[in-house]
């Protein structure tokens, strides 16, 4: 549990970078090179690589270099394990919210029933 805890975190905090997420959204359309990943960011070489160490150390990109070229993939597993956790949070609001709303429910037709008896 702690790994995945420590796993989670990690995913968070690259997730928190807006060009983090702009890196990772450009490679949901597939592999891409570090100058490809570059191209629309307004900084570095050097900041770039910078940000897909964070990707890479939070198990959301894996990159291989060939010759002189480094291409970036996504790792949808690492994105499953964040999906699944704000899919338990929610789950449980939900039924949270519901149960509230049952109970309001119920408060509203006793109130009726005791506003009536007076």
């Amino acid at each position: 549990m702690l790994d995945q805890s420590i796993s989670l975190d990690l995913t968070f905090q690259a997730l928190a970078d807006a060009t983090r997420r702009a890196m990772l959204m450009q490679l949901t359309r597939g592999p891409a090179s570090v100058t490809d990943l570059a191209r629309p960011l307004a900084m570095s070489l050097q900041a770039v690589m910078q940000h897909l160490a964070v990707l890479e150390s939070s198990g959301l990109v894996h990159s291989e270099k060939v010759g002189r070229t480094r291409t970036c993939r996504i790792e949808p597993r690492a994105l499953s394990i964040a999906e699944q956790w704000i899919n338990q949070r929610r789950n449980e609001w939900e039924g949270n919210l519901d149960r509230l709303g049952e109970y309001l429910a119920t408060m509203e037709r006793e109130g009726a029933c005791h506003d009536d008896t007076e």
